[in-house]
């Protein structure tokens, strides 16, 4: 007989962690030792679940790397006593966490699975009720004595995405979150049907955990009639390690002689500058057309198909654990943990 499956809950904050103030009619924390009195579903799982709250909540446009750090650090001491984890998580900066937690804790080979909602768990119409209920099934699932999924993922209405392919798209609709560039790992009709070729296949290796973040990044979305002063501003910010730049398409930019030149400058100076499309489908591929040419020659580097979000949780974990930048440049045109296609 196999034993009760056993779940951690790390409740760091946003909308889902909310019940209406009977009293008030306020929105309040929900307290997570009643969780099963106001889920009874739950104990037909006949799981073991137990909950950490962090203290304060977090607003999720309040995140930072110190927070990830934090949670982190949760699921490295509980590691070996809990068979998949569920964060909950305000949905704004969720694929930021995601993405970052996916570079943070490398050879996973248990479910870490964030899910959130658009409306508060204590509302009638609320999305979170089923968001959670089937995030902790993910979470739980196995085959073969074997967590079927092993990453970092998006659990939100009705797909079960790959943290660092995701991007919220929708602020209104209960299908928040996509993932443009890579199909879903998971998709909850009548039935939890798993793309199984798509998910990370279980290595066994040890658990890696890079709590080391570097946040001297900065991202520039470029726009038609961006002024010389505002790039120069950008590449000066004291400190300034990495830069993200959003492009056009398959990632074409001006080549105006005063842009080529400061961004090659920036780079002959060590700034390592990374090409994202602002594009959501689709990839960078520098020198497709004329206009991404010169920046191929001068040193930037593609992003391929990766997410903004996922670009700058690489960036702050590349720059916070490699010294080497040849070997930083490489590891940055290269997949580490599913990010991007190549």
């Amino acid at each position: 007989m196999n034993e009760q499956p056993s779940i951690l809950i790390l409740n760091t904050g946003g909308t889902i962690g909310m019940v209406m103030d009977a009293e008030t009619g306020a929105l309040k924390p929900f307290n997570f030792d009643d969780l099963q009195e106001q889920l009874p579903t739950l104990k037909l799982f006949n799981y073991k679940i137990d909950h950490h709250t962090f203290d304060p909540l977090i607003d999720s446009s309040n995140m930072n790397p110190e927070v990830w750090s934090e949670i982190v650090s949760v699921i490295e001491d509980k590691y070996e006593d809990y068979d998949g984890f569920v964060i909950l998580h305000g949905s704004d900066t969720m694929a930021y966490t995601a993405s970052a937690l996916s570079f943070m804790l490398q050879n996973l080979n248990k479910p870490v699975i964030l899910t959130g909602s658009q409306l508060p768990l204590g509302m009638i119409r609320t999305d979170g009720r089923e968001n959670l209920l089937t995030a902790i099934e993910i979470a739980a699932a196995k085959e073969d004595d074997t967590p079927i999924v092993t990453e970092v993922c998006i659990y939100f209405e009705n797909e079960l995405y790959r943290g660092n392919r995701t991007h919220k798209f929708n602020a209104q609709n209960f299908e928040a979150f996509r993932s443009f560039n890579y199909p879903p790992l998971a998709v909850a009709g009548v039935t939890l049907e798993y793309n199984l070729n798509s998910i990370h296949k279980p290595n066994f290796k040890k658990l890696k955990i890079y709590k080391k973040l570097d946040k001297n990044v900065a991202v520039l979305k470029l726009f038609p009639g961006i002024q010389q002063t505002a790039l120069q501003h950008i590449l000066g910010i004291p400190g300034l390690k990495a830069l993200i730049l959003e492009t056009y398409g398959s990632g074409n930019a001006p080549t105006d002689p005063w842009f080529i030149g400061l961004i090659q400058k920036a780079i002959e100076k060590g700034l390592i500058i990374l090409n994202v499309t602002q594009c959501q489908v689709g990839k960078v591929d520098m020198g497709k057309y004329e206009t991404s040419i010169p920046l191929k020659e001068i040193g930037v580097i593609s992003g391929n198909d990766i997410t903004t979000e996922a670009a700058l949780t690489k960036l702050m974990h590349l720059l916070g654990n490699t010294n080497d930048l040849t070997e930083l440049k490489k590891l940055l045109s290269k997949s580490i943990v599913g990010e991007m296609s190549v």
